[in-house]
This record gives C-alpha cells, structure tokens and sequence, in this order.
C-alpha cells in the first residue's frame, strides 16, 4: 500500500485512479456513432456497467490523491514546478487516448469544424446540416440530442481551431478527437505557465495544486476535451502579462483571444481596466478614459480581425445566448424559476416561462452588481485585481441560468493564483471535489451523481473544518499556520 504521507505515494495512487477512469471510459465513455477503425464503440449493458464502476473507483483514488497532495503542500512538503509538472503527466497520461469522456461535447467541436470547411453557416445552423458520408458526418452523427440543430456558440477562434483539426484528420473520428485533446493539452500548458508567474513564490506549489492537478480540470479538459480549458488558459495568461507585468496591450489581446473562444472571458476586461485607470498618471477624467476603452478597443480590434481571419462572420455575436436556453439542474436561478413557476401555474394556471426568465434575469443582474462591487473595491486599492476576477467569475457561474460541473474552471486559476488555501479556494477546492462526480462518463447526469457529489462535499467540508486530512488511515491534524490567509486589502 503506498504512503499517502509523501508526495510521490500520492503521484502513484493518482495514476492508478487515473487509469481507472481511461479503462471504465473505455467500456462507458462517450463512444462515436460509428468507429471505421473498431477502437471506441458502445459496449453491451453488461460491459458498461462494471465500467462505470471502474471509473467513480478510479476517480475517487485520484480526488483522494489529491487532496492528500494538497494538504502535503499546505504542511510545506518541497514540491516545485518540475515536480508538480512531473504528476500532472502522471495524472493525465492515462486519459490521453481515451475516448471522450463524461461529455459528447466534443463531437460539436469537430462537426462545427467541418461546417466551416464547407461553407456552412454555424451560427445559423446545427451539424445536422452535415452529410452522414461526407466530412464531419460521423461527429454529426455522434453529437448528443437537441445539440444536433443548435448553432454554435462558440467564437470564431475556437471555430478556426477546429476547422484546423477537421482539415487535418479528414475528418476522422478518432484522429479528429486527438486532435482537440492536443488542443486540451495545450490549455493545461498556458495555466502552468501563468500560475508560476502569477502566484507568490511560497504559493506556487499550491497554486499550481488547486490550478493544474485539479481531477475537475483533468476530468472534463484532457477526458471531456472541453473548451473551458483553452478559455480559461487564455484568460489566465492575458491577466497575468496585464496585471502582473504591465503590458496591457498584449494581456487585452490576449483575453480577447479567450473571449473568441467562450465570451465569459470577456469580464477580464474590466479588471484590466480598472488597474489600467489606476496606474495612468493625469486627470481623473484621462484615467477614467483610458481604463474605460483601452483594453476594450484592443479587444475589439482583435475580435474583429479574428472574425475576419476565421471567415465564419459575425453571426457568434446573436448566439451567446443559446446555452441559456437549456435547463441545467446545478443553475440555482433556473431551478428556482421553474419551482416558482410551477407553483403560479398550480395556483393560477399561469404560464410558468415568464417566471422562470424574470428570475433568470434577476440571477444576472444580481451578478452584475456584484461584478461591478468587486470592480470598485479593486478601484478603491482593497482587493487584489486578479482575486476579484476569480471572485466575480464565480458569482457569474453561481447565478447563471446554464451551469455545467466545468464551469467551475473559469473561476479556479486566478483563486489558485491568490488564495488557493484561503477562505475562497478551501470552498472551490470542495466544488471541485464534489462536482466531478455530477457527470457519468457517458455524459449524463443521473441522480446517483448528485447524491455522491454532495457526499463528497460534505466530507471535504468536514475535513476542512476539523482542520484534518485523511492519510494512510490516520486523522493528522493541521500545523497552526499551515494555511493561507485571502489577499489582504491593501
């Protein structure tokens, strides 16, 4: 039995739960329409099943690996960038030439890829437009339910990318979803790039703990291959060359970059423009300018030449909305609006979906204020600006009528970066440990999954506040001082 008590027995048992994942994926994940090369194909009832056991054992070995790697870390076990690279490429390794996992998302990626190739309108259109035979007809084909008809609503960035990775593979399943893994594997470079450069030195390891090794990154970026990854990547960097080194120019592009991806990213800006607007010298009103529109004509520009350059239009700017329209049972404000909605029918046989919008447009004003909260206290010198962007991606997450176990991950770099054993990143660091077992590796969301998400919430949270971690069956309490404090308001 390997030592939870060193940070290379908890690499191990990482790797094996990893393992665990890939080969229940391989029986339960979510597998093509169709395999010309009889790699990834739907197994029989009798096969899927022990798969979907194998994958929740193995992601419970690594959820327990690492947090027991975090607390090494906390109690100041030397662990640098090498060798927490070394264990991110332990942990993913195995997930490498897995099938898609815990998601179907990716097959949207490649068919919306070959519709640009062909010419076809994707923010007008859905894959189906796609011909069964013809390149992307088997992503097409693969892609889950009312996804099928749905434009993408994705930037034209992303939309390049996979146009890319379409024209490279021909189309082909298995080497066009490869293709947007090694897409993945680049995200999980940025963010390792940007925690080094972003986090405190004494805070890089567990920075780089709660930001990279995350099983909610592994899960759902390298096995789920979603964008988030390369968003949030993207966001990362850019905040960190604007905020960290002053260069505001490049760091706006570069979010800008992430916003052509997915437009959560777009928040960024106004932090930007905040430090911006504080650091520039002259009249308040120049200052004022100058944080309002310098990063955001930057972004502009750059948005307008991606656009341009990708061929696919403008059209991204009318489709921000269409995950909105799908009902998510972790949106707060969407179930909330359905139970109230439901009740004025029962009570009055009113329409239930104007309810639901008006608390769905609540939830996002109430975001937006406190968006706009967060940003004065930055102004005001009393939050750091790259805590209060974590904070307000957050709160986006948290009032948003669509959320997705992954969307957590727009959130968790920069918190790692500032406060990764603080007040905030103890309660991200029990999202994250909760929310990957919302997802079964085929893509749903059974209940099953919101029972052992909320089981493993609760133990985190317990842990946390007794102050303990579990190790090699031992209760090891908690050096005073181990932990970090939130950014102090200066």
């Amino acid at each position: 039995m390997w030592s939870l008590r060193s940070v290379a027995g908890c690499r191990r048992l990482g790797a094996v739960g990893s393992v665990g994942v890939a080969l229940g994926g391989w029986a339960a994940g979510t597998m093509p329409a169709r395999d010309p090369w009889g790699l990834w194909f739907h197994r029989a009832q009798d096969t899927a099943r022990p798969g979907v056991l194998l994958a929740l054992a193995g992601l419970t070995l690594l959820v327990v690996a690492w947090w027991r790697y975090g607390r090494l870390v906390a109690d100041g076990a030397a662990v640098g960038g090498r060798a927490t690279a070394v264990t991110l490429g332990w942990w993913a390794a195995p997930l490498l030439l897995a099938p898609p996992l815990y998601s179907a998302d990716v097959y949207s990626y490649i068919a919306q890829g070959a519709m640009v190739v062909e010419g076809h309108d994707v923010y007008r259109f859905g894959p189906s437009v796609l011909a069964p035979d013809g390149l992307g007809g088997t992503a097409a084909a693969s892609v889950g339910g009312h996804w099928t008809d749905t434009p993408a609503p994705y930037g034209p960035v992303f939309l390049l990318l996979a146009q890319l990775v379409a024209v490279a593979t021909s189309g082909q399943i298995v080497p066009a979803v490869l293709g947007m893994r090694a897409v993945a594997l680049v995200a999980l470079a940025l963010l390792f790039w940007a925690l080094l450069r972003l986090a405190p030195r004494k805070a890089t390891s567990g920075a780089l703990w709660l930001g990279v090794l995350n099983p909610l990154l592994l899960v759902h970026v390298v096995g789920g291959l979603h964008n988030d990854g390369l968003m949030a990547g993207l966001l990362l960097a850019g905040t960190a060359l604007a905020v960290r080194r002053g260069r505001w120019v490049a760091g706006s592009g570069l979010v800008a970059l992430a916003m052509m991806i997915k437009s959560p990213a777009a928040l960024a800006l106004l932090f930007i423009g905040v430090v911006v607007g504080r650091e520039t010298s002259g009249p308040l009103i120049r200052r004022v300018a100058k944080g309002l529109f310098g990063p955001g004509a930057v972004a502009a520009a750059v948005a307008v030449g991606a656009t341009l350059c990708a061929g696919t239009g403008f059209g991204w700017l009318r489709t921000q909305s269409v995950a909105g329209t799908i009902h998510t049972a972790l949106s707060l404000t969407s179930d909330l609006g359905v139970a109230l909605g439901e009740s004025m029918y029962y009570l009055s046989g009113a329409d239930p979906d104007p309810v639901k919008r008006a608390v769905q447009a609540m939830g996002l004003t109430l975001a937006l204020a406190l968006v706009a909260y967060l940003a004065s206290c930055v102004a005001r010198g009393w939050l750091d600006p790259l805590h209060a962007l974590g904070l307000a991606l957050l709160a986006l997450v948290a009032l948003s009528p669509m959320v997705q176990p992954w969307y957590l991950l727009w959130a968790v770099p920069p918190l790692a970066a500032t406060a990764w054993n603080g007040r905030t990143g103890r309660a991200v660091t029990i999202l994250s440990a909760g929310l990957v077992y919302v997802t079964a590796p085929d893509g749903r969301t059974p209940a099953y999954g919101f029972a052992l998400a909320a089981v493993a919430c609760a133990i985190g949270a317990q842990l946390l506040l007794r102050r303990s971690d579990f190790a090699g069956g031992m209760w090891l309490p908690t050096p005073r001082g181990a932990e970090d404090r939130e950014p102090s308001r200066a």
